[in-house]
């Protein structure tokens, strides 16, 4: 049986996949990938390996001004015909109903292929329609700001909620270091917090495996573990725009999206940190302000998930408190709490928790038990994955990053309601999950800030 967690990113794509000690058959359904400088100049290539010859071209005025000079000549040199749309703005998207419909609206269907020239939002859309329309999707990505390249689903907001939209993963990706080392900063930095995030997201998918049954994989995990380290091995020289760096970086966010669709869950990418972004994005929506970058976020909510860590690391579970707080519970007073915190979105919120069963006092005695008897395997897998604070704190900092919620103008009132409000979003078995199993969430959340 083959290790693939020693494999290169590009050895990981072999048609067929692998089989695994899991019992889970790993694939990844992408059929070209190219990473470094001058990887435009592979476009016909990719277009052969999908069985393509006439993209439709999606892209915004952003990702137009950064690639376009790099892509026009390869597709006229090659005589490569081509369909066209562009969003007429500047203004950062949203992966929303409107978005979507401009794309559906102006779509080419002589086209035979989708081609993404962007990152998050315009890859995750151009995803999904080349699904609907029953064709292959590709990107040329345009900054290494996000884990969606070569993920088989799309972050969108439906009806205000953040949601997870599963309809493949581009058939070809093109990461260009020559485009995407002059990304701003903001999208550098961005890549990097979406990068850290993955030593949460391991941690607690392995506590996740214990204490609610999720399937587990250790060689993808091992996969984004390697990857982790060269880029923050490497972190410091991102700020000087190192294409080395910023191909380490690209390709550490590919792999993420590769080991998602292995995995076939989110979980080798994403913990609580993503949920502090997921909450701040949907508190945004209900206000009509505009979110941060969603890596930027998701840096600040690593920093932030750290730090509730340092306090997990010091913790002894009182079985008898947690079993008293589910006896306790008040339904009508978390149903009220959730329309207080979600605004618009609380009755979608509120059905699929009851539907699961997220409540349920049976199944939160059989987690809390787990968590009691299997305490001392879990502050193990705390320590093995979780570096200590000081560390992730000095990789941030030296590219100059945002750390704080204060930096990104997110109160502490956000901040306490954002891991608060983190468990109900989807059933996802989060750090906060497990405070709140053991009866410690809210009285936990009352004391946080972002200081």
């Amino acid at each position: 049986m083959v290790d693939f967690s020693l494999l290169p990113v590009d050895q990981l794509l072999v048609p067929g996949g692998f089989e695994c000690d899991c019992g889970i058959h790993h694939e990844a359904p992408v059929k070209y990938l190219k990473i470094g400088s001058g990887a435009v100049k592979n476009i016909p290539d990719a277009l052969k390996a999908i069985g393509a010859k006439k993209p439709f071209i999606v892209c915004d005025l952003n990702t137009k001004d950064a690639a376009w000079r790099f892509v026009e000549p390869v597709l006229r040199e090659n005589g490569i015909d081509y369909g066209f749309f562009c969003f007429n703005t500047h203004k950062r998207l949203e992966p929303n109903e409107e978005v979507m419909g401009a794309i559906t609206f102006a779509f080419d269907k002589s086209c035979d292929c989708v081609l993404a020239m962007g990152s998050g939002v315009i890859n995750d859309n151009c995803k999904i329609i080349a699904d609907i329309a029953g064709i292959p999707s590709m990107v040329v990505g345009t900054a290494p700001s996000m884990d969606g390249y070569a993920s088989n689903s799309s972050c969108m907001i439906v009806g205000g909620l953040k949601v997870s939209l599963y309809h493949g993963m581009p058939a070809a990706i093109i990461a260009d270091t020559d485009i995407m080392k002059d990304a701003p900063m903001r999208m550098l930095w961005a890549g990097l917090g979406d990068m850290l995030a993955k030593y949460v997201a391991i941690c607690e998918w392995r506590i996740a495996a214990i204490v609610n049954g999720d399937p587990y994989c250790e060689k993808i995990a091992a996969l984004v573990r390697r990857s982790l380290q060269k880029v923050a091995s490497a972190a410091d020289r991102l700020a000087d725009r190192d294409p080395e760096v910023v191909g380490s970086v690209a390709e550490g966010l590919i792999l993420s999206g590769i080991a998602m669709c292995f995995a076939t869950t989110s979980r080798p990418a994403s913990g609580l940190e993503h949920y502090f972004s997921h909450m701040w994005e949907m508190m945004a929506l209900e206000r009509g302000e505009e979110s941060d970058l969603h890596g930027i976020q998701v840096g600040v909510g690593t920093y932030l998930t750290f730090k509730l860590y340092e306090k997990i690391r010091r913790l002894t579970p009182d079985r008898e408190k947690a079993l008293a707080f589910m006896k306790n519970f008040d339904e009508e007073k978390w149903r009220a709490e959730t329309r207080r915190v979600f605004g618009s979105v609380a009755p979608g919120i509120i059905a699929t928790a009851e539907k699961e069963g997220r409540n349920d006092p049976e199944k939160h005695a059989r987690r809390v038990q787990l968590i009691c008897d299997r305490w001392d395997e879990i502050q193990q897998i705390i320590r093995e994955e979780m570096p200590p604070f000081e560390d992730v704190m000095k990789i941030m900092t030296c590219c100059g990053m945002p750390i704080r919620p204060a930096e990104l103008g997110i109160g502490d009132d956000d901040v306490r309601d954002a891991l608060r409000a983190s468990r109900d979003i989807r059933n996802k078995y989060l750090s906060s999950t497990m405070l709140w199993d053991l009866g410690l969430l809210y009285e936990w959340a009352d004391e946080f800030d972002g200081k």
